[in-house]
Protein backbone atom coordinates (compact mmCIF):
# COMPACT_ATOMS: atom_id res chain seq x y z
CA UNK A 1 0.00 0.00 0.00
CA UNK A 2 2.90 2.43 0.96
CA UNK A 3 4.62 1.81 -2.34
CA UNK A 4 1.03 2.68 -4.37
CA UNK A 5 0.58 5.52 -2.66
CA UNK A 6 4.19 6.76 -3.42
CA UNK A 7 3.88 6.05 -6.78
CA UNK A 8 0.84 8.09 -7.19
CA UNK A 9 2.75 10.77 -5.53
CA UNK A 10 3.70 12.89 -8.20
CA UNK A 11 3.26 16.88 -7.43
CA UNK A 12 0.72 18.59 -9.43
CA UNK A 13 2.61 21.50 -9.78
CA UNK A 14 6.00 20.74 -11.41
CA UNK A 15 6.96 24.17 -11.85
CA UNK A 16 6.72 24.91 -7.62
CA UNK A 17 10.15 26.59 -6.51
CA UNK A 18 11.99 24.10 -3.82
CA UNK A 19 14.69 25.13 -1.36
CA UNK A 20 16.44 21.88 -2.23
CA UNK A 21 16.18 19.58 -4.88
CA UNK A 22 17.77 15.38 -4.56
CA UNK A 23 17.87 13.52 -7.51
CA UNK A 24 17.80 9.96 -6.54
CA UNK A 25 15.31 8.64 -4.06
CA UNK A 26 17.54 5.37 -2.60
CA UNK A 27 18.61 5.18 0.41
CA UNK A 28 21.48 7.97 0.91
CA UNK A 29 18.56 10.37 -1.53
CA UNK A 30 15.87 9.32 1.34
CA UNK A 31 18.03 9.43 4.67
CA UNK A 32 19.04 13.31 3.59
CA UNK A 33 15.44 14.06 2.65
CA UNK A 34 13.78 12.72 6.01
CA UNK A 35 16.85 14.23 7.74
CA UNK A 36 15.26 17.47 6.62
CA UNK A 37 12.00 17.38 7.87
CA UNK A 38 11.54 20.41 8.84
CA UNK A 39 8.79 22.51 7.57
CA UNK A 40 10.98 25.12 7.28
CA UNK A 41 12.58 24.00 4.20
CA UNK A 42 10.78 22.72 1.13
CA UNK A 43 12.62 19.63 -0.75
CA UNK A 44 11.58 17.91 -3.62
CA UNK A 45 13.45 13.63 -4.34
CA UNK A 46 13.35 13.42 -7.50
CA UNK A 47 13.68 9.71 -8.78
CA UNK A 48 13.41 8.02 -12.33
CA UNK A 49 12.27 4.03 -11.73
CA UNK A 50 9.24 3.48 -9.80
CA UNK A 51 9.72 2.64 -6.18
CA UNK A 52 8.63 -1.02 -6.88
CA UNK A 53 11.30 -1.91 -8.47
CA UNK A 54 13.69 0.04 -6.42
CA UNK A 55 12.62 -1.47 -3.14
CA UNK A 56 12.97 -4.97 -4.41
CA UNK A 57 16.80 -4.48 -5.41
CA UNK A 58 17.96 -7.85 -4.13
CA UNK A 59 21.17 -6.34 -2.18
CA UNK A 60 21.83 -6.13 1.46
CA UNK A 61 24.25 -4.29 3.65
CA UNK A 62 26.72 -4.13 6.86
CA UNK A 63 24.63 -1.12 9.16
CA UNK A 64 27.57 0.28 11.56
CA UNK A 65 26.76 1.77 14.48
CA UNK A 66 27.40 5.45 13.85
CA UNK A 67 24.46 4.90 10.37
CA UNK A 68 22.02 2.64 13.04
CA UNK A 69 22.28 6.21 15.12
CA UNK A 70 21.66 8.17 12.52
CA UNK A 71 18.43 6.54 11.81
CA UNK A 72 17.30 6.92 14.95
CA UNK A 73 17.65 10.30 15.12
CA UNK A 74 15.79 10.80 12.26
CA UNK A 75 12.94 8.57 13.79
CA UNK A 76 13.44 5.77 11.54
CA UNK A 77 15.18 3.02 13.41
CA UNK A 78 12.55 1.76 15.60
CA UNK A 79 10.99 0.35 12.03
CA UNK A 80 13.95 -0.59 10.78
CA UNK A 81 14.80 -2.72 13.91
CA UNK A 82 12.68 -5.95 13.65
CA UNK A 83 13.87 -6.75 9.89
CA UNK A 84 17.01 -6.72 10.50
CA UNK A 85 20.06 -8.55 12.29
CA UNK A 86 22.56 -7.68 14.68
CA UNK A 87 26.00 -9.25 14.78
CA UNK A 88 27.89 -9.41 18.15
CA UNK A 89 30.88 -10.78 16.96
CA UNK A 90 33.18 -10.31 14.00
CA UNK A 91 36.37 -12.97 13.35
CA UNK A 92 38.89 -11.51 11.13
CA UNK A 93 41.23 -14.18 9.90
CA UNK A 94 44.02 -14.91 7.57
CA UNK A 95 43.13 -17.48 4.96
CA UNK A 96 44.21 -20.59 6.74
CA UNK A 97 46.57 -19.16 9.49
CA UNK A 98 45.32 -19.99 12.94
CA UNK A 99 45.51 -16.44 14.59
CA UNK A 100 42.17 -15.30 14.67
CA UNK A 101 40.90 -11.72 15.49
CA UNK A 102 37.68 -11.63 17.30
CA UNK A 103 36.26 -8.32 18.19
CA UNK A 104 33.49 -8.41 20.70
CA UNK A 105 30.87 -5.93 21.84
CA UNK A 106 33.04 -6.06 25.21
CA UNK A 107 35.66 -3.87 22.81
CA UNK A 108 32.70 -1.33 22.28
CA UNK A 109 30.67 -1.20 25.41
CA UNK A 110 27.65 -1.86 23.68
CA UNK A 111 24.83 -4.43 22.99
CA UNK A 112 25.56 -4.93 19.50
CA UNK A 113 28.79 -4.46 16.98
CA UNK A 114 26.80 -3.97 13.90
CA UNK A 115 23.95 -4.94 12.17
CA UNK A 116 23.27 -5.94 9.03
CA UNK A 117 20.16 -5.57 6.22
CA UNK A 118 18.40 -6.26 3.27
CA UNK A 119 17.77 -2.79 1.14
CA UNK A 120 14.13 -3.02 1.85
CA UNK A 121 14.52 -3.04 5.19
CA UNK A 122 16.30 0.02 5.10
CA UNK A 123 14.27 1.59 1.88
CA UNK A 124 10.59 1.00 2.85
CA UNK A 125 10.93 3.07 6.15
CA UNK A 126 12.52 5.74 4.81
CA UNK A 127 9.36 5.91 2.26
CA UNK A 128 6.66 5.49 4.92
CA UNK A 129 8.23 8.31 6.88
CA UNK A 130 8.88 10.40 3.75
CA UNK A 131 4.84 10.41 3.82
CA UNK A 132 4.75 11.87 7.04
CA UNK A 133 7.04 14.97 6.15
CA UNK A 134 4.69 17.36 4.93
CA UNK A 135 7.66 19.53 3.45
CA UNK A 136 9.00 16.92 0.85
CA UNK A 137 7.62 16.29 -2.51
CA UNK A 138 8.43 13.17 -4.27
CA UNK A 139 8.25 13.16 -7.76
CA UNK A 140 8.10 9.50 -9.49
CA UNK A 141 8.72 8.32 -11.93
CA UNK A 142 10.48 11.86 -13.00
CA UNK A 143 14.08 12.10 -14.96
CA UNK A 144 16.67 14.99 -15.24
CA UNK A 145 17.04 16.15 -18.57
CA UNK A 146 18.95 19.27 -18.13
CA UNK A 147 20.37 21.33 -15.87
CA UNK A 148 21.02 24.94 -15.81
CA UNK A 149 23.25 27.36 -13.11
CA UNK A 150 21.38 30.23 -12.75
CA UNK A 151 22.54 33.51 -9.94
CA UNK A 152 20.21 32.48 -7.70
CA UNK A 153 19.11 29.12 -8.24
CA UNK A 154 19.10 26.13 -10.48
CA UNK A 155 16.82 25.47 -12.87
CA UNK A 156 15.98 21.86 -13.88
CA UNK A 157 14.86 20.34 -16.86
CA UNK A 158 12.31 17.09 -16.24
CA UNK A 159 10.58 14.34 -18.10
CA UNK A 160 7.07 13.14 -16.70
CA UNK A 161 5.22 11.17 -19.04
CA UNK A 162 7.14 12.07 -22.34
CA UNK A 163 6.20 15.83 -21.23
CA UNK A 164 9.38 18.23 -20.70
CA UNK A 165 8.50 20.88 -17.22
CA UNK A 166 11.00 23.03 -15.11
CA UNK A 167 11.68 23.28 -11.63
CA UNK A 168 13.68 25.80 -9.55
CA UNK A 169 15.72 25.30 -6.58
CA UNK A 170 18.19 26.76 -4.50
CA UNK A 171 20.30 23.19 -4.28
CA UNK A 172 20.17 20.01 -6.47
CA UNK A 173 21.92 17.56 -4.60
CA UNK A 174 22.99 14.49 -6.53
CA UNK A 175 22.31 11.15 -5.08
CA UNK A 176 22.51 9.20 -8.45
CA UNK A 177 24.89 6.58 -7.76
CA UNK A 178 28.66 5.93 -9.42
CA UNK A 179 27.87 6.53 -12.58
CA UNK A 180 25.89 10.35 -11.41
CA UNK A 181 24.62 12.10 -14.77
CA UNK A 182 24.47 14.87 -12.66
CA UNK A 183 27.97 15.04 -11.28
CA UNK A 184 28.91 14.42 -15.14
CA UNK A 185 26.58 17.19 -16.81
CA UNK A 186 28.52 19.51 -14.11
CA UNK A 187 32.08 18.89 -15.36
CA UNK A 188 33.28 17.31 -12.34
CA UNK A 189 36.17 14.67 -12.57
CA UNK A 190 37.07 11.55 -10.54
CA UNK A 191 39.88 10.10 -9.95
CA UNK A 192 40.50 6.55 -9.04
CA UNK A 193 40.44 3.02 -10.20
CA UNK A 194 39.44 0.02 -11.34
CA UNK A 195 40.70 -3.50 -9.31
CA UNK A 196 41.72 -6.41 -10.83
CA UNK A 197 38.76 -8.21 -8.52
CA UNK A 198 34.92 -8.71 -8.86
CA UNK A 199 32.72 -9.46 -6.08
CA UNK A 200 30.09 -12.51 -6.24
CA UNK A 201 27.55 -11.70 -3.76
CA UNK A 202 24.72 -14.26 -2.98
CA UNK A 203 22.16 -15.33 -0.13
CA UNK A 204 22.43 -18.67 2.01
CA UNK A 205 20.87 -20.73 4.42
CA UNK A 206 23.24 -22.40 6.78
CA UNK A 207 22.83 -25.61 8.56
CA UNK A 208 23.65 -24.53 11.89
CA UNK A 209 22.62 -20.70 13.49
CA UNK A 210 25.16 -18.26 12.54
CA UNK A 211 25.44 -17.62 16.08
CA UNK A 212 24.83 -13.61 15.39
CA UNK A 213 28.36 -13.48 13.65
CA UNK A 214 29.78 -11.81 10.80
CA UNK A 215 33.05 -12.71 9.17
CA UNK A 216 35.64 -11.18 7.03
CA UNK A 217 38.55 -14.07 6.01
CA UNK A 218 41.26 -12.80 3.81
CA UNK A 219 42.70 -14.60 0.95
CA UNK A 220 45.39 -14.09 -1.65
CA UNK A 221 42.89 -13.82 -4.41
CA UNK A 222 40.46 -11.41 -2.18
CA UNK A 223 38.43 -10.99 0.74
CA UNK A 224 35.50 -13.08 1.58
CA UNK A 225 32.57 -11.78 4.06
CA UNK A 226 29.83 -13.54 5.46
CA UNK A 227 27.09 -11.18 7.16
CA UNK A 228 24.09 -12.82 9.19
CA UNK A 229 20.65 -12.17 8.50
CA UNK A 230 17.46 -12.73 9.99
CA UNK A 231 15.65 -16.33 9.93
CA UNK A 232 19.29 -17.64 10.14
CA UNK A 233 20.26 -16.80 6.61
CA UNK A 234 23.26 -15.10 5.42
CA UNK A 235 25.00 -13.12 2.69
CA UNK A 236 28.44 -13.99 1.04
CA UNK A 237 30.45 -11.30 -0.43
CA UNK A 238 32.82 -13.32 -2.75
CA UNK A 239 36.05 -11.16 -4.19
CA UNK A 240 38.18 -12.82 -6.59
CA UNK A 241 40.27 -11.88 -9.95
CA UNK A 242 37.52 -11.07 -12.80
CA UNK A 243 38.38 -14.11 -14.57
CA UNK A 244 38.01 -16.25 -11.55
CA UNK A 245 34.75 -14.74 -10.89
CA UNK A 246 33.23 -15.41 -13.99
CA UNK A 247 34.22 -19.26 -13.64
CA UNK A 248 32.42 -18.95 -10.03
CA UNK A 249 29.33 -17.46 -11.57
CA UNK A 250 29.51 -19.58 -14.04
CA UNK A 251 29.21 -22.88 -12.12
CA UNK A 252 25.95 -24.83 -11.85
CA UNK A 253 24.52 -24.25 -8.15
CA UNK A 254 25.81 -27.81 -6.69
CA UNK A 255 29.39 -27.17 -8.44
CA UNK A 256 28.91 -23.65 -7.05
CA UNK A 257 28.39 -24.55 -3.40
CA UNK A 258 31.23 -26.78 -3.35
CA UNK A 259 33.41 -23.94 -3.58
CA UNK A 260 31.85 -21.77 -1.82
CA UNK A 261 31.80 -24.40 1.00
CA UNK A 262 35.87 -24.50 0.81
CA UNK A 263 35.83 -20.91 1.10
CA UNK A 264 32.77 -20.39 3.70
CA UNK A 265 34.22 -23.45 6.22
CA UNK A 266 32.58 -25.99 7.92
CA UNK A 267 31.70 -23.81 11.21
CA UNK A 268 27.95 -23.82 10.25
CA UNK A 269 27.18 -27.18 8.69
CA UNK A 270 26.21 -27.44 5.12
CA UNK A 271 25.12 -24.88 3.10
CA UNK A 272 21.67 -24.08 0.99
CA UNK A 273 21.59 -21.49 -1.78
CA UNK A 274 18.79 -19.09 -1.57
CA UNK A 275 18.03 -16.93 -4.68
CA UNK A 276 20.40 -15.75 -7.43
CA UNK A 277 24.15 -14.95 -7.62
CA UNK A 278 25.38 -11.87 -8.61
CA UNK A 279 28.88 -10.37 -9.86
CA UNK A 280 29.69 -6.33 -9.97
CA UNK A 281 33.43 -5.07 -10.37
CA UNK A 282 35.07 -3.39 -8.15
CA UNK A 283 36.19 0.26 -8.20
CA UNK A 284 37.25 3.44 -6.03
CA UNK A 285 36.56 6.91 -7.09
CA UNK A 286 36.96 9.96 -5.12
CA UNK A 287 35.40 12.86 -6.89
CA UNK A 288 37.62 16.13 -7.29
CA UNK A 289 34.95 18.15 -5.78
CA UNK A 290 31.94 17.19 -3.92
CA UNK A 291 30.38 21.23 -4.15
CA UNK A 292 29.53 23.85 -6.93
CA UNK A 293 27.44 26.28 -6.27
CA UNK A 294 23.90 25.23 -6.19
CA UNK A 295 25.03 21.55 -5.86
CA UNK A 296 26.08 18.94 -3.57
CA UNK A 297 27.46 15.44 -4.17
CA UNK A 298 26.66 12.72 -1.52
CA UNK A 299 26.89 9.16 -1.36
CA UNK A 300 28.43 6.85 -4.54
CA UNK A 301 27.76 10.09 -6.16
CA UNK A 302 30.58 11.48 -4.81
CA UNK A 303 33.00 8.71 -3.88
CA UNK A 304 33.05 4.82 -3.87
CA UNK A 305 35.45 2.05 -2.04
CA UNK A 306 36.45 -1.72 -1.89
CA UNK A 307 33.65 -3.46 -0.42
CA UNK A 308 35.98 -4.77 2.42
CA UNK A 309 34.69 -3.56 5.26
CA UNK A 310 30.94 -2.98 4.03
CA UNK A 311 31.75 0.86 3.99
CA UNK A 312 30.00 2.13 0.95
CA UNK A 313 26.27 2.82 2.36
CA UNK A 314 27.59 3.97 6.02
CA UNK A 315 29.54 6.64 4.31
CA UNK A 316 26.79 7.83 1.87
CA UNK A 317 24.47 7.54 4.95
CA UNK A 318 26.99 10.34 6.68
CA UNK A 319 27.82 12.45 3.93
CA UNK A 320 23.44 12.84 4.24
CA UNK A 321 23.92 13.50 8.12
CA UNK A 322 26.46 15.60 7.68
CA UNK A 323 24.86 17.75 4.82
CA UNK A 324 21.74 17.73 5.98
CA UNK A 325 23.08 19.50 9.33
CA UNK A 326 24.84 22.20 7.75
CA UNK A 327 22.07 23.50 5.28
CA UNK A 328 19.75 23.88 8.39
CA UNK A 329 22.42 25.14 10.32
CA UNK A 330 22.23 27.64 7.14
CA UNK A 331 18.47 28.24 7.08
CA UNK A 332 18.47 29.03 10.70
CA UNK A 333 20.74 31.67 9.95
CA UNK A 334 18.87 32.71 7.16
CA UNK A 335 21.89 32.14 4.80
CA UNK A 336 21.75 31.00 1.16
CA UNK A 337 21.68 27.29 1.12
CA UNK A 338 23.10 27.19 -2.31
CA UNK A 339 26.08 28.94 -1.96
CA UNK A 340 29.52 28.18 -2.22
CA UNK A 341 30.65 28.97 1.29
CA UNK A 342 27.91 27.23 3.03
CA UNK A 343 28.47 23.47 0.97
CA UNK A 344 32.67 23.93 1.28
CA UNK A 345 31.78 23.63 5.44
CA UNK A 346 29.59 19.67 4.04
CA UNK A 347 32.88 18.99 1.92
CA UNK A 348 35.36 20.17 4.39
CA UNK A 349 34.07 17.80 6.68
CA UNK A 350 33.26 15.00 4.42
CA UNK A 351 36.11 14.73 1.76
CA UNK A 352 38.97 14.31 3.97
CA UNK A 353 36.79 11.60 6.21
CA UNK A 354 35.70 9.82 3.34
CA UNK A 355 39.73 9.60 1.88
CA UNK A 356 40.98 8.16 5.04
CA UNK A 357 38.25 5.58 4.68
CA UNK A 358 38.90 4.68 0.88
CA UNK A 359 42.94 4.67 1.59
CA UNK A 360 41.73 2.31 4.41
CA UNK A 361 39.79 -0.20 2.87
CA UNK A 362 42.51 -0.02 -0.26
CA UNK A 363 45.15 -0.55 1.85
CA UNK A 364 43.21 -3.63 3.52
CA UNK A 365 42.55 -5.45 0.11
CA UNK A 366 46.53 -4.61 -1.13
CA UNK A 367 47.91 -6.00 1.21
CA UNK A 368 45.96 -9.22 2.28
CA UNK A 369 45.37 -9.95 -1.47
CA UNK A 370 48.38 -11.03 -1.91
CA UNK A 371 50.96 -14.00 -1.22
CA UNK A 372 54.09 -11.93 -1.30
CA UNK A 373 56.55 -13.16 1.96
CA UNK A 374 56.87 -9.89 3.06
CA UNK A 375 53.51 -8.69 3.52
CA UNK A 376 52.70 -11.88 4.50
CA UNK A 377 54.79 -11.36 7.67
CA UNK A 378 53.71 -7.72 7.84
CA UNK A 379 50.18 -8.51 8.19
CA UNK A 380 50.35 -11.21 10.49
CA UNK A 381 51.83 -9.49 12.88
CA UNK A 382 49.44 -7.03 12.70
CA UNK A 383 46.72 -9.52 13.38
CA UNK A 384 49.13 -10.90 16.43
CA UNK A 385 48.80 -7.01 17.86
CA UNK A 386 45.31 -6.64 17.47
CA UNK A 387 44.61 -10.07 18.99
CA UNK A 388 47.12 -9.15 22.32
CA UNK A 389 47.09 -5.06 22.22
CA UNK A 390 43.50 -4.25 22.86
CA UNK A 391 44.04 -0.40 22.75
CA UNK A 392 44.87 -1.21 18.76
CA UNK A 393 41.92 -3.97 18.47
CA UNK A 394 39.43 -1.12 19.81
CA UNK A 395 40.71 1.90 17.21
CA UNK A 396 40.34 -0.20 14.67
CA UNK A 397 36.72 -1.38 14.99
CA UNK A 398 35.88 2.19 15.83
CA UNK A 399 37.36 3.38 12.76
CA UNK A 400 35.83 0.82 10.61
CA UNK A 401 32.34 1.67 12.30
CA UNK A 402 32.13 5.16 11.92
CA UNK A 403 33.23 6.20 15.68
CA UNK A 404 36.75 7.87 15.20
CA UNK A 405 35.26 11.44 12.98
CA UNK A 406 32.84 14.23 13.35
CA UNK A 407 29.79 12.76 14.91
CA UNK A 408 26.66 14.48 13.17
CA UNK A 409 24.43 16.06 15.29
CA UNK A 410 21.34 13.27 14.46
CA UNK A 411 23.72 10.65 15.62
CA UNK A 412 23.98 12.46 19.07
CA UNK A 413 20.12 12.82 20.00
Amino acid sequence: MVLEQLEQAVCPQLDYDYDLAIVGGGIVGLTLACALQDPGLRVAVIEAKQHSVAASKGQAYAVHQLAARIFQGIGVWAKMLPNIAQYRRVRLSDADYPGIVEFQTADLGTDVIGYVAEHHALLAPLQEFMQGCSNISYLCPVEVVKTQYQPDCMEISVSMNGELQTIRTKLLVAADGARSRIRNAAGIKTRGWQYWQSCIVAFVKPEKSHNDTAYERFWSSGPFAILPLPGNRCRIVWTAPHEEAKALLALDDVQFLQELQHRYGDQMGKLELEGDRFMFPVQLMQSDRYVLPRLALIGDAAHCCHPVGGQGLNLGVRDAAALAQVLQNAHKNNQDIGSIQILQQYEHWRKRENLAILGFTDLLDRVFSNDWLPLVVVRRLGLWMLRRIPVFRVYALQLMIGLRGRIPQLAQK
